[in-house]
């Protein structure tokens, strides 16, 4: 018999902190390896977290309430696994920490102490991005005290998309494209699935706009792959997904949340509906799954018929790239020598230029927009 460690896992690529809402087990149960164990309230949402092991619960260390950081220790299970180790020591202050060299020189330059700095790459090495983020945070917490009179301090939430933001903008090289979209025959074919079913179950423009997604990444993988390490270093690529997750934009009480459809391709129209209905209803009660914040490559955000025309909206890290989708009105429009009138929208890509160059991304849109305008099969 051994013991092994649990520790808070990181959820999302901005999380910190954590508050334990409840155990699902208690000291002396049996638990296996991918079973709900706990519920944490992150930023973002009440999530289930599942045991990376297997064994017996021998020892509770984060109670109810408590706030603990990424990487903390909260438990203890009793396994037979061979080789397990028992209660490991920490790292001597000999030991060098595991990091890139230019996480080390960026730390040097900026009294940053990688003891204390969580890694996000292979066997926990702290990578640039890392040791920038722990900058930041470090930098923030020091300007505290000089704060000024009537300052609103932030919400959870609102922290959590202000560091998303920032990361976003001081990591990802981004740059946009854009294109119209005729919307006629997705609306005839919204009008026929409303004929036949409760107007609230009825595909909405999203789901469209989701299905049409998940095909155009099947025919252009390119797109559909995320960036992964330090660009300065010979380690970093970029990381296929396998399938299509897409993510979408849902506005919520004091911030943002974008719950991933993961395996989009594999839906009919209806049922994916039917799906989006369902998660957007439990974002907005802040009852997502860990599972269900990430994995996706691209995102959606549309602000419906109250939003602009035209917008560009920043990449959610670590995905590649994001679509805006500007507000429907009707537009004058010339076709085949004659003059019609049509609903059209701006759709507007933001994409990493480091996963992809413009001739990829106007290829993308192109394709997109050719599903949504019906010249492919639907």
């Amino acid at each position: 018999m051994a013991l092994v460690a649990l520790e808070i896992p990181k959820v999302g690529l901005v999380m910190e902190n954590a508050r334990l809402v409840r155990w699902l087990k208690g000291v002396g149960d049996m638990v296996q390896q991918g079973e709900p164990l706990l519920e944490l309230e992150t930023e973002k949402s009440v999530v289930e977290i599942e045991s990376t092991e297997s064994g017996r619960l021998v020892e509770i260390l984060l109670q109810a309430d408590q706030e603990a950081r990424v990487g903390d220790r909260i438990a203890w299970l009793e396994n037979n696994a061979p080789g397990a180790a028992a209660k490991p020591a920490l790292p001597a202050a000999a030991d060098r920490i595991k990091s890139s060299p230019v996480a080390r020189r960026f730390a040097a330059e900026h009294a940053l102490d990688l003891n204390r700095v969580t890694g996000t790459g292979p066997h926990g090495r702290v990578q640039l991005i890392d040791a920038q983020r722990a900058a930041a945070t470090q930098n923030a917490r020091g300007t505290e005290a000089s704060a000024p009179a009537g300052l609103q301090p932030l919400s959870g939430m609102r922290r959590a998309l202000a560091r998303s933001v920032t990361l976003s903008n001081a990591t990802i090289p981004q740059f946009a494209v854009e294109r119209a979209v005729d919307w006629t025959v997705i609306n005839r074919r919204r009008a026929k699935f409303a004929a036949h079913m409760p107007a609230a179950s009825a595909p909405s423009i999203n789901d469209f706009l989701l299905q049409g997604i998940a095909r155009t990444l099947l025919a252009l993988p390119a797109l559909n792959t995320t960036f992964w390490g330090d660009a300065n270093s010979p380690g970093a690529g970029l990381v296929p997904a396998n399938g299509t997750h897409i993510g979408l934009v849902v506005a919520v009480a004091d911030g943002l949340l974008v719950p991933v459809f993961h395996g989009a391709e594999q839906f009919e129209l209806a049922e994916l509906a039917g799906r989006r209905k369902e998660i957007v209803e439990r974002a907005l009660k802040g009852m997502l799954k860990r599972e269900e914040l990430d994995g996706a490559t691209i995102s959606i955000s549309n602000l419906g018929a109250g939003g602009p025309d035209r917008f560009n909206a920043i990449i959610n890290p670590p995905q590649s790239a994001i679509l805006a989708v500007g507000r429907r009105r009707d537009r004058v429009v010339a076709q085949n020598g004659s003059m019609h009138v049509r609903s059209m929208s701006e759709l507007t890509l933001t994409v990493d230029h480091r996963v992809a160059d413009g001739r990829l991304a106007s290829e993308f849109l192109s394709s997109l927009v050719a599903i949504l305008e019906g010249e492919t099969d639907a």
